[in-house]
């Protein structure tokens, strides 16, 4: 019998994510979506019965594209995908906080974490549907949707990068106080979880750790067409 999608990602390398969150501010979880889970979301996108709200990027200036919020209740793998993932990154959540001093602790369950977001008035479901043809791109941003916010997220790739489409690589960037911005060019493959730091991460320097900001945003789209889905696991303001 095939492992289901919470198997999958229990079984995924854990330690060696882990070790890389803490060390780049990123993480790769390969062949975590089936080919045909993959396609049944993409095909979702059309089905406005599941969405709260379109947002065409272009008329806030956030890029060329079009991304969708999710309604609750989330379809059931994006729902399991967010429940499973989260217990593995709250002791790194925890950890960060701690190095920053920031007084701030997340619970080891998502149920735990989504009543504190509740009880912020935060309630507005922000998991998304990407979708990018030829000239999509996303601008550098930060998705924070209240006063409690996670400091991970991560997204979901739906298609194969040089076969569904050309282009379109994932980019995050890296301000060190006092110094230029570094840049993080990414190309995960159809199926994978790429897991990021939503806002900053702890950097150890000669004093101590430091807050180092990060934003993320997607290349421009050259051929094909580029559908992704990103978790958030804070809720938004009602």
């Amino acid at each position: 019998m095939n492992p289901t999608i919470t198997q999958r990602i229990q079984q995924a390398a854990w330690p060696t994510a882990t070790e890389n969150l803490h060390n780049k501010g990123f993480a790769l979880l390969p062949n975590i979506l089936t080919g045909n889970e993959c396609a049944a979301l993409a095909a979702s996108y059309g089905d406005e019965i599941l969405y709260r709200k379109t947002i065409t990027m272009q008329r806030y200036r956030f890029g060329l594209g079009e991304y969708k919020y999710f309604t609750y209740p989330l379809p059931g793998i994006l729902q399991t995908v967010r429940q499973s993932v989260y217990p593995f990154l709250a002791p790194v959540a925890n950890t960060w906080m701690k190095a920053l001093a920031i007084p701030q602790a997340y619970p080891d369950n998502f149920a735990a974490f989504q009543q504190v977001c509740r009880t912020h008035n935060q309630t507005q479901p922000t998991v998304l549907i990407l979708q990018y043809g030829v000239g999509g791109h996303n601008t550098l941003h930060q998705d924070l949707y209240g006063d409690v916010f996670f400091p991970i997220q991560l997204v979901l790739f739906l298609n194969e990068p040089g076969v569904d489409y050309t282009g379109g690589e994932f980019v995050l960037t890296q301000q060190t106080p006092r110094a230029q911005s570094k840049a993080t060019v990414l190309a995960p493959g159809k199926g994978d979880i790429l897991l990021f730091t939503t806002n900053f991460r702890p950097v150890k320097g000669t004093k101590g750790y430091y807050r180092a900001s990060m934003k993320h945003g997607v290349s421009e789209v050259h051929t094909g067409q580029r559908n992704t889905v990103g978790i958030i696991f804070h809720d938004g303001l009602g």
